[in-house]
């Protein structure tokens, strides 16, 4: 079996093997493209971004600059947001669902490394997808760490490293990332609730 295909089934694999190597130079040539073109120039860094992820809907806007590995593996939904600074490791895939907002400086890995320092010692790494669902606000600075699962209408506080799943129609903080509540139909009331 391949190192791509280990990769994409969650197994150990060598992120060295060529074939990566030449798919991450690939994503980094038309990311360096991207993150260079004149700010008036949507429609270019938006065909980019077409021909890279695995799928975008319509409507979506991502600030320059953005980096990813290999962007295949990133599917996007409707009325996607990525604020500046945005690095997502797509060595599995990242499901991001509809009406999803990012602030600056997120970052989404689904690359991890072994714990035993032997095994990672010899160049293995793993990957586990990411799962972003529908209604979610991830704050500036927030980190999704590999496997984790968001699900709809969540709010992620800034600066948050999230670690495990977090529940449907919550609000969670912290290192690591816990739900403090549940959103209400009264919260839509407040404007002054910002995480």
């Amino acid at each position: 079996m391949d190192e791509k295909v280990k990769m994409i089934n969650g197994e150990l694999y060598k992120a060295n093997d060529e074939e990566l190597f030449r798919e991450r130079q690939t994503a980094k040539r038309a990311l360096y493209q991207f993150n260079s073109l004149h700010p008036d120039e949507i429609e270019k860094r938006d065909d980019i971004i077409r021909s890279l992820f695995g799928k975008v809907r319509d409507n979506f806007f991502i600030e320059p600059p953005f980096h990813c590995d290999y962007g295949y593996n990133i599917y996007i939904g409707e009325n996607f947001y990525s604020n500046y600074n945005c690095t997502i490791l797509d060595c599995a895939k990242v499901l991001i669902g509809d009406n999803v907002l990012f602030g600056p400086n997120v970052n989404l890995f689904t690359a991890g490394h072994p714990i035993n320092f032997e095994v990672r010692n010899e160049g293995f790494e793993y990957a586990l997808p990411i799962v972003i669902g529908n209604n979610v606000w991830i704050g500036g600075g927030a980190i999704i760490n590999p496997g984790v699962t968001i699900g709809d209408n969540v709010v992620i506080g800034s600066g948050s490293v999230v670690t495990k799943n977090i529940l449907s129609n919550s609000i969670a903080v912290g290192n690591p990332c816990k739900v403090i509540r549940i959103i209400l139909d009264t919260d839509r009331l407040h404007k002054d609730n910002c995480y």
